[in-house]
């Protein structure tokens, strides 16, 4: 498994590249944004680990140019640990974030997390299409239409809309989402909140309150039509 490494701390950078290839890793690093934008051109990696404050181009532009430009998946891997700064990356298409320090153990799990969720299918449909109200999924390209107009979700969003919208009318459990969503049982429950939010206000299924997304307090989210 490839994996590109963004980081312009040269000790750390050699720390991590030592420790993920003892974990049979092939890994390829890069300094700079600039520098990270070229390799991942020319090796698309299977996963990107992405410091923020990197040199040239920051690591949330470098983040969204591969999120513009294709679907490898990007962990944030920084010091920085505001929810500020954590819902910044998530908006600019990050995957996860690890906040520094953080045992190589971890950073791994996180890693096979975020791509076995990157190729599972939740769920399957003859066309590889899920359509709710006004709204379509493309299973395949990860692209949501509202009105037949695309609408801009990240890839937690639309995994976290999708689960809903392929059962509507079924309260989905928090647990189960969050750990769908984020792939591991110890996903961010504490965000599940702000992503339906944002879902909320980018996908309106209905002008109704009584319909959409609704919260079942205690329990989890459900679609009602």
């Amino acid at each position: 498994m490839n994996v590109l490494v963004v980081e312009d701390d040269a000790d750390h950078l050699d720390l991590l590249t030592y420790a993920l290839r003892r974990e049979g890793f092939n890994v390829s690093s890069a300094v700079d944004g600039t520098q990270a934008v070229e390799k991942w051109q020319e090796t698309r990696p299977d996963i990107v680990l992405m410091d923020a404050n990197i040199p040239k181009l920051n690591g949330l532009e470098v983040c969204r140019k591969i999120r513009h430009e294709g679907r490898t998946p990007v962990i944030m891997v920084t010091a920085k640990d505001e929810e500020e700064d954590i819902m910044r990356a998530f908006r600019y298409g990050a995957d996860d974030y690890v906040v520094k320090p953080f045992s190589v153990k971890q950073l791994v799990a996180r890693m096979k997390a975020v791509l076995g969720r990157t190729n599972a299918e939740p769920f399957k449909t003859t066309s590889g299409e899920l359509l709710i109200g006004n709204v379509v999924l493309d299973l395949q390209s990860h692209v949501a239409k509202r009105d037949a107009v695309e609408v801009q979700l990240t890839r937690l969003e639309f995994r976290i809309f999708s689960m809903l919208a392929a059962n509507p009318g079924r309260v989905i459990p928090y647990s189960r989402l969050v750990e769908y969503a984020w792939g591991y049982d110890g996903g961010d429950s504490s965000l599940l909140k702000t992503h339906i939010c944002h879902i909320r206000e980018k996908l309106p299924l209905s002008d109704r309150k009584d319909r959409g997304i609704r919260s079942v307090p205690g329990v989890g989210y459900s679609i009602a039509l």
